[in-house]
């Protein structure tokens, strides 16, 4: 049955200040940060090798700081080489953040921005209409494939540009989080499969399996403070459940049985752990890493 419930993602207003805080509040970037600095440099090693222009492509970049991250690896990892970067995002608030960006960085001249207002969907469908044949060398996937109706599908075709050597990353939400524990017990009320799916890299990695394609994976240690969650009224909290559970308004619209679940469950020791008196949700990241189709 579908959720009765709005998706957050129906209001982008809301949905843009719900993420900030997320941010503000979880050890994402950082966790993710980590992985681009320690362990992205030597997956990046032998993409495109020799060429002198690379291809990428960031799908669902948001305000693009973390893309500008890998891309600075990549540049190190191949110095002197051009690079041309295929931003994919559908708001508008999260791409004029990032075009801002690039206009204050000095050091970004080699690298070619291409900007595509659109969802994965929509850029797919654009590629095919337009016939386009280039190849990318590297492209990324961040925190998007909840937003697809096929998660699967999107892979196959974003595996299917990439070049020989080139690389397809993917990090999602690990099936080990709270965030796996939450939408296992919860997706039938929670998850509106029409504009988001509560996908986790377990889910990911079955349906690699499932097809015999190779992939590796990482886990990265992420956890999100939600202590305001469990004060009624409190605005922060509402932001945050909005967050957590992906529905607009989420306290006013569920029912108080579902409202007492959710809250009774992201207290639970499978979701989150106190301490000095803060909830720390679990938020770990898993990243799976794709090699081109042979």
């Amino acid at each position: 049955m579908a959720s009765p419930l709005k998706s957050l993602v129906c209001d982008d207003d809301r949905y843009q200040k719900c993420f900030k805080l997320f941010l503000e509040r979880s050890s994402e970037h950082q966790c993710m940060r980590d992985f681009i600095h320690n362990t992205l440099p030597d997956i990046l090693a032998s993409v495109g090798s020799g060429k002198s222009l690379l291809n990428v492509i960031g799908v669902g970049s948001g305000e693009g700081l973390v893309d500008l991250e890998m891309l600075s690896q990549l540049c190190q990892k191949h110095p002197g080489v051009l690079v041309d970067n295929e931003v994919v995002e559908p708001s508008s608030q999260q791409l004029y953040k990032y075009k801002v960006m690039v206009g204050q960085k000095p050091d970004l001249e080699h690298i070619t921005f291409t900007w595509n207002k659109m969802t994965a969907s929509e850029f797919e469908e654009h590629w095919r209409q337009k016939n386009i044949t280039k190849k990318a060398d590297f492209i990324h996937m961040l925190q998007m494939l909840y937003y697809v109706k096929d998660p699967g599908a999107t892979i196959s075709f974003f595996q299917s540009l990439l070049d020989k050597n080139g690389k397809l990353l993917i990090i999602l939400v690990s099936g080990e989080s709270g965030w796996g524990k939450l939408w296992g017990t919860y997706r039938s009320q929670l998850c509106n499969e029409e504009i988001s799916q509560c996908v986790t890299t377990a889910d990911i990695k079955s349906l690699m399996d499932a097809r015999g394609v190779p992939y590796q994976s990482y886990e990265l240690q992420s956890h999100m403070d939600i202590t305001e969650c469990f004060t009624e009224g409190d605005q922060t909290g509402e932001l945050l459940l909005d967050f957590l559970t992906e529905v607009l308004d989420f306290s006013q619209t569920a029912s108080p049985e579902l409202r007492q679940g959710v809250l009774q469950l992201l207290r639970d020791p499978q979701c989150s752990e106190e301490k000095g008196g803060r909830v720390l949700f679990n938020n770990n990241l898993g990243v799976i890493v794709l090699d081109a189709l042979s």
